[in-house]
């Protein structure tokens, strides 16, 4: 990596969430030889916007390039700046690492979260990582350097927002109990059936459907979207 053609001291880590239907899941990365795990992340080049990076390399590792994606986040303290850690994922790659290269400087990195449609990814590692992998949320590897934080400040944000971000996690018509699984996986916990349901209900959130025949007639459930923009002007 030629260092005139990336910014210094910039960075960005990107978490990435998908549902499995019943987990809540989050892309991590194993670096090539080291065993040591990461958010997928990356460096901005000197001719590309930010945001244009983030999803370069979120389309390196899964293939996708329309995905809801927000930044959320800069992590900057000085207990994040191991170069260590840099030049043992550089040695990993048995690169010779010189004391003064550029990548083992103090990085700032800009955190972003993706949700993405679990179904449609087939993660794919890059160059210098020996997997790419689906972990749940409540049991990941550790993390190098402070990728744990941003994980936990990403869960923090989503769950604040909640109620506006699912689109991509769910097919484009799904039940409610689909619905109340993605909400219960997370946030962490059990959520009471009938107060979940009206409170949904009685939202703007939503647009119902034909039902889903797939037994009885007398079970069938309601399918429901998410309502756009033009659902709610009429």
């Amino acid at each position: 990596m030629n260092p005139k053609e990336f910014l210094p001291h910039i960075a960005y880590d990107s978490v990435i969430f998908g549902f499995s239907g019943d987990k809540l899941k989050i892309l991590i990365m194993e670096y090539h030889n080291t065993r040591l795990f990461a958010l997928p992340g990356g460096f901005v080049r000197t001719n590309e916007a930010l945001n244009d990076a983030v999803r370069r390399g979120l389309k390196e590792r899964t293939g996708l390039d329309d995905i809801f994606l927000e930044q959320f986040y800069t992590f900057g303290d000085m207990a994040r700046f191991k170069p260590e850690v840099m030049k043992t994922i550089m040695q990993g790659l048995n690169d010779k690492v010189p004391d003064n290269h550029w990548l083992l400087d103090r990085f700032i990195s800009v955190a972003y979260y993706a949700l993405i449609d679990y179904k449609q990814v087939v993660p794919r590692p890059d160059a210098i990582s020996d997997s790419c992998t689906w972990y749940d949320v409540d049991n990941l590897p550790v993390l190098i350097l402070d990728h744990q934080k941003i994980v936990d400040k990403a869960l923090q944000t989503l769950r604040q927002n909640l109620d506006h971000k699912l689109t991509n996690l769910l097919p484009e018509k799904f039940t409610m109990k689909e619905l109340q699984s993605v909400y219960e996986a997370i946030l962490g916990e059990k959520l009471r059936r009938t107060t979940f349901q009206r409170k949904l209900l009685a939202s703007d959130l939503l647009v119902r459907h034909e039902k889903l025949y797939n037994g009885g007639a007398h079970k069938a459930p309601f399918l429901y979207s998410f309502a756009r923009s033009e659902d709610l002007e009429g």
